[in-house]
């Protein structure tokens, strides 16, 4: 059965004419579907009632099933859990930040991850599947629900840096971003979406050469193949100088800077030496490094380095000339800070 947030406006519109409805209805449906957002046909109140269910027998408003909310003790960060199909589990987050009026969706471009990176639970569970453009943009209308809810206005952001990686997915995703800028979705202009990715550079050449000029996140992690081989297993097939130069091209096509993801690890590659070593790398392109100290995972060996150890490394990097920030942990107590992400609850699934 199909999910009627994946359905474009030609897909509507043959729809209306299969079912001997004036072409205009196609326009109203489409406006409780990406506008009002509704998850009842009942709700449809400018729709006779035969049509409903007629909508109703060929599709579904909604795929993804609550299954738990968890909200950190400042009520900023907002963690849901979704049942799918296919018996898949996925995780996306809500993120307030009151000083810039800043409300963001963290989406899930995957139920778990194939990339099996040393340091993030979202891989340790293993690849279930893709998800559809659909049910990402469900995922950002649930949360754009949720900020609603807060009594605040709407999000204001999405980020595709939740379970998965985007460029593994990219025609669904693509789809899910189209979906968010359209004026008749939430009309988010290009430098309020970010893709991350861990570096697929025939991916990231797509997406120089697609015209979407949105904002792009590359996982780094580390300074050198090898140890980014280590940390980031995967990277054995993306090696680091043609993943760069993809990075580069985009930057050039998209004319934005992009953010170099960087997760510091205590005594794997958070030394000064490393440090500059990193800059070195970064040196003459265009962005900045955003220095996120590692949030703990359960059963993982790893550690955060200690606040001096990150101040040093983000001062080397800033005596060498590369912009850098350090993320402010948000989240990291329901398991919604970044590399935490799982959904490893067991629960059954609605067909």
């Amino acid at each position: 059965m199909r999910h009627w947030l994946e359905a474009g406006s030609g897909e509507l519109a043959a729809f209306m004419a299969e079912t001997e409805e004036p072409a205009w209805r196609a326009e109203q449906f489409r406006c409780w579907l990406h506008q009002k957002r509704t998850g009842d046909f009942a709700a449809m109140k400018n729709l006779p009632e035969t049509l409903r269910l007629r909508l109703a027998e060929a599709g579904r408003l909604r795929v993804l099933d609550e299954r738990d909310s968890r909200s950190s003790a400042d009520g900023l960060t907002r963690k849901l859990l979704f049942a799918a199909p296919g018996e898949a589990l996925v995780e996306c987050v809500l993120i307030i930040e009151k000083r810039r009026s800043r409300r963001t969706a963290c989406l899930s471009c995957m139920a778990g991850c194939p990339l099996g990176c040393r340091f993030c639970a979202t891989g340790s569970g293993g690849f279930v599947r893709n998800l559809s453009g659909g049910e990402m943009v469900e995922q950002a209308y649930r949360l754009d629900a949720l900020a609603h809810g807060t009594g605040k206005s709407g999000i204001s952001h999405v980020v595709f840096m939740g379970m998965g990686e985007p460029l593994l997915n990219l025609d669904a995703v693509l789809a899910a971003i189209d979906r968010l800028a359209d004026p008749d979705g939430l009309g988010l202009s290009g430098r309020r979406i970010t893709l991350s990715t861990a570096g697929v550079p025939e991916g990231v050449a797509r997406l120089a050469e697609s015209g979407r000029n949105f904002r792009l996140a590359l996982s780094l992690h580390a300074p050198d193949q090898k140890l980014r081989e280590w940390l980031m297993p995967a990277a054995c097939r993306w090696p680091l100088a043609e993943v760069m130069a993809a990075v580069d091209r985009f930057a050039a096509a998209a004319s934005r800077d992009v953010t170099y993801e960087y997760c510091l690890i205590d005594g794997v590659n958070s030394s000064p030496a490393q440090a500059g070593k990193l800059a070195r790398l970064l040196s003459g392109r265009r962005g900045k490094v955003n220095i996120i100290p590692l949030n703990p995972v359960p059963g993982n060996e790893f550690r955060p380095p200690p606040p001096a150890s990150t101040h040093r490394f983000q001062a080397t990097l800033k005596a060498a000339g590369i912009p850098c920030t350090v993320r402010m942990e948000k989240g990291s107590e329901i398991g919604a800070a970044c590399g935490q992400l799982r959904a490893g609850a067991e629960a059954p699934v609605r067909e």
